[in-house]
C-alpha cells in the first residue's frame, strides 16, 4: 500500500507542486487504488460514484469484464506488434470500426491518443488537398501537442509555446457564415467537435453541420469531425455527428475506444482522403499504433456497443439524467444558469465561476465525482459510464442538489 504523504511529496518534488496543491484541496485528498463499474475506491476505503468518467474515457465504466478478458487473452499471445507481419487484430478492428462509422469512412489509422489522431488528421488533410490552412473554432479543444494545440481554441494553453503551427484560423463555434468567409484558396480543412466538450458542452443549432457539410463540399475543403470525447455512443449515437445526418471526410476517435482499459486513438477517413497512403503507406506511422493489446480492447468494446444495447441505453439514461438536472436548475435558478447536452454528455453552467468549485468540493465529500470543462470553468460536466443505472443517477442528482443548496447558503446569504 502506498503512503499518501509520500505520494504527495513525490508529486511536489517530481511531478508538479501546483498539481499536488490542487488535488489536496479539491476534496479528493486520497489515493485511487481500485475501480470497478461506475465506482472508484480510495486508500481510505471510500467508494465514489464516478460521474466525471475520465473526461469521457470510461464509456463502459471501469474494468468492464469482457474488455479485461480480451486484453488478458491477448497479452498471453502478442501485446505489441513487430510491424513486419500482417497484424490480424488491427485488421479486424479497422473493418469493424469502418462499419460502425459508416458513410464511406472505410480507411483507418491507429495511434495511442486523441491528440495524436488530430496531428495525423492535419497532416493527411494537407497531403490530400495540397493546401495548408486549417480552420477550427474558438474555445475548441483538440489536444496539447503542437499541431493539435495550434488548432485548439484557448490561448491559455498556448502561452509561451510559440511559434505554433502556421496557417491556422479560428472562427466562432456554431457559425457557418463565419466558416464560409474564412475559407480561401489555401484552406485544406475545417476541424470541429460536433459538441464542444471543454468549451462547456456547447450543442450547435440543428442545421449548423448540414450547412458546414455543404460549404466544405462546395469549396473543396475537408470536414474533420473530432469525436474524441463525443464519439463511441456517448450521445446516444455511435458518432455525435450522426444526430445531424452529416458525413465528415475524417472522423477522429480515442478516449472510450479502448473501453477504459487500454489507450487507443483512431483516424477514420474516406478513400479519397486516404490516397496519399496508397502511394506511400509509411508517410505517417506510429510504433505503438495498432498494437494488438489496444486493438483487442477496442474490438471487445465495439462488440459490447453493438450487441448489448449500450448506445440506446446512453440515449435513455441521458434524457433521464438531463431531465433531473433541469429539475434541480428549476429549484435553484440563482445558482444554475443552464443545463445542456445530448445523451450522457452533459454540462451544468453556473451563474458564477466560484459556484462550481464549491459544488464539486461538496460533491466529493459525499462521494460523487464531477469535473470542470477546461475552457469554461463555469460549467460542471457529467460524463458517467453509459452503463449507469437510474438508481445511480438519482444518487448523483441528490448529492448534486445538496451541494447546490450548500452553495446557495454560502454565496447568497
Amino acid at each position: 500500500m502506498y503512503d499518501l504523504r509520500q505520494t504527495e511529496k513525490s508529486y511536489k518534488e517530481h511531478i508538479s507542486p501546483s498539481m499536488a496543491r490542487l488535488l489536496k484541496f479539491s476534496g479528493y485528498y486520497a489515493q485511487e487504488v481500485k475501480a470497478e463499474g461506475v465506482y472508484i475506491y480510495d486508500d481510505k476505503g471510500r467508494k465514489y460514484l464516478d460521474c466525471s468518467g475520465g473526461y469521457g474515457v470510461f464509456i463502459l465504466g471501469h474494468r468492464y469484464p469482457d474488455v479485461v478478458e480480451a486484453v488478458k487473452r491477448q497479452i498471453d499471445l502478442m501485446p505489441i506488434s513487430s510491424h513486419v507481419f500482417f497484424n490480424p487484430v488491427m485488421a479486424e478492428l479497422a473493418e469493424r470500426l469502418s462499419v460502425m462509422c459508416g458513410g464511406g469512412l472505410d480507411y483507418c489509422f491507429f495511434c495511442s491518443s486523441g491528440t495524436e489522431a488530430v496531428e495525423g488528421a492535419i497532416k493527411i488533410a494537407r497531403l490530400t488537398t495540397g493546401k495548408t490552412t486549417i480552420i477550427s473554432t474558438v474555445n475548441s479543444f483538440h489536444g496539447k501537442t503542437m499541431g493539435s494545440l495550434s488548432v485548439s481554441g484557448r490561448e491559455m494553453y498556448k502561452n509561451g509555446c510559440g511559434p505554433l503551427l502556421p496557417d491556422t484560423v479560428h472562427i466562432p463555434f456554431n457559425d457557418s457564415e463565419a466558416l464560409e468567409r474564412a475559407i480561401d484558396e489555401h484552406t485544406a480543412a475545417f476541424i470541429s467537435e460536433p459538441i464542444q466538450g471543454e468549451g462547456g458542452i456547447i450543442v450547435p443549432d440543428m442545421d449548423h453541420f448540414s450547412k458546414v457539410r455543404k460549404i466544405c463540399s462546395d469549396k473543396g475543403v475537408l470536414f474533420i469531425a473530432d469525436e474524441v470525447q463525443s464519439g463511441m455512443g456517448r450521445t446516444g449515437s455511435f458518432l455525435a455527428i450522426n444526430h445531424w445526418n452529416v458525413k465528415p471526410d475524417i472522423v477522429l476517435l480515442a478516449k472510450g475506444l479502448g473501453g477504459g482499459v487500454v489507450p487507443i486513438g483512431a483516424i477514420v477517413a474516406t478513400e479519397e482522403v486516404w490516397r496519399p497512403f496508397f502511394d506511400n503507406p509509411t508517410i505517417h506511422t506510429s510504433t505503438f499504433g495498432g498494437n494488438q493489446l489496444a486493438c483487442s480492447a477496442a474490438i471487445a468494446t465495439l462488440k459490447i456497443l453493438e450487441e448489448e444495447g449500450v448506445i440506446e441505453r446512453a440515449k435513455i439514461m441521458g434524457k433521464y439524467f438531463i431531465d433531473g438536472l433541469r429539475d434541480v436548475k428549476a429549484r435553484h435558478e440563482q445558482i444554475i444558469a443552464d443545463v445542456r447536452g445530448i445523451g450522457l454528455m452533459m454540462g451544468v453552467e453556473m451563474r458564477k465561476e466560484a459556484y462550481g468549485g464549491s459544488i464539486m468540493y461538496e460533491m466529493a465529500k459525499s462521494n460523487v465525482t464531477a469535473v470542470y470543462t477546461l475552457n469554461n470553468q463555469k460549467v460542471i460536466r457529467f460524463e458517467p459510464a453509459l452503463i449507469i443505472t437510474e438508481e445511480q443517477i438519482n444518487e448523483a442528482l441528490d448529492v448534486f442538489e445538496k451541494a447546490v443548496a450548500t452553495a446557495e447558503k454560502t454565496f447568497l446569504k
